[in-house]
C-alpha cells in the first residue's frame, strides 16, 4: 500500500510540473498581448519568474522523493548488514 502512494505521488509531481509550465506559458502569452501593460519586457519577466518558480517547486518535490528513496535504500542496506 505504501508503494502505491509513493508511485502515485511521483506521477502527480510530474503532472504538476507539466501543468505549471503550461500555466507559465499561458501567462507569457497573456502578458505579451495585453494592451494596457503588455509587451515583450513583461512577457520575458513572466517567463523568467514563472520558470524559476516551477524549478523551485518541482525541485523541492523531487528532492522529497529522493530523500524518501535514499532513506529506504539505506534502511535496506543496514538490514542486510545486520543479517550477516
Amino acid at each position: 500500500m505504501e508503494r502505491f502512494f509513493i508511485s502515485a505521488f511521483e506521477k502527480l509531481v510530474g503532472v504538476i510540473v507539466v501543468l505549471l509550465l503550461l500555466v507559465v506559458l499561458g501567462g507569457v502569452v497573456v502578458a505579451f498581448i495585453e494592451p494596457s501593460a503588455g509587451g515583450l519586457l513583461p512577457a520575458l519577466g513572466v517567463l523568467l519568474g514563472g520558470t524559476l518558480y516551477v524549478i523551485l517547486i518541482g525541485g523541492s518535490l523531487y528532492l522529497a522523493l529522493g530523500i524518501y528513496n535514499n532513506t529506504k535504500r539505506t534502511a535496506e542496506a543496514m538490514e542486510r548488514m545486520a543479517g550477516k
